[in-house]
């Protein structure tokens, strides 16, 4: 699924859900359990295989001392979009950035921003993804590529991961 075709919205299945799908919703839930993401207002969607999609909220109290949005926030989203997109291809394990380039391309202010991921190449070990942030106005506020390996750590011994597994296969 090429991820230019990224909707808008998603709808949720009314019947539980399997397979890949299962991983994505239980992705959903390990994004929506960790405790940074209490500090913005924003939600994860796995649109497909290597693709996956945040909308946030930019608020004055994420700003720098100019007037607009810090680049804590671009880098947190770029990474959460890219490393999502690439664990959407890794069903046992947790990944973890090993590398992260971005490009601030324009400064943001108030309101939503989109930051879209898509895993680009590697499968076994070591993943590359892609992502960008869009603003309200259509327009590229940022840009990054990361670099992601396969940990140690079980996805099923993540209690957000574990608990959509289970409230999804009910």
């Amino acid at each position: 699924m090429a991820c230019l075709a990224m909707s808008s919205t998603a709808t949720q299945p009314d019947t539980p859900v399997s397979g890949a799908e299962l991983h994505w919703r239980a992705l959903e839930g390990l994004y929506g359990s960790a405790p940074v993401n209490r500090l913005f207002d924003s939600a994860l969607t796995i649109i497909g295989e290597g693709c996956a999609r945040i909308v946030f909220m930019v608020e004055e109290r994420h700003y720098h001392a100019a007037g607009a949005a810090h680049g804590t926030i671009y880098f947190k989203m770029l990474d959460d979009a890219a490393f999502y997109a690439a664990n959407t291809l890794v069903t046992d394990r947790f990944l973890l950035t090993t590398s992260f380039n971005l490009h601030f391309t324009r400064p943001v202010k108030v309101g939503q921003v989109v930051a879209e991921g898509r895993w680009i190449s590697g499968r076994k070990r070591v993943l590359v993804a892609e992502s960008r942030l869009i603003d309200a106005d259509g327009e590229e506020i940022g840009r990054g590529t990361g670099t992601f390996m396969r940990s140690r750590i079980a996805l099923s011994s993540l209690a957000g991961y574990a608990e959509a597994l289970r409230s999804d296969s009910l």
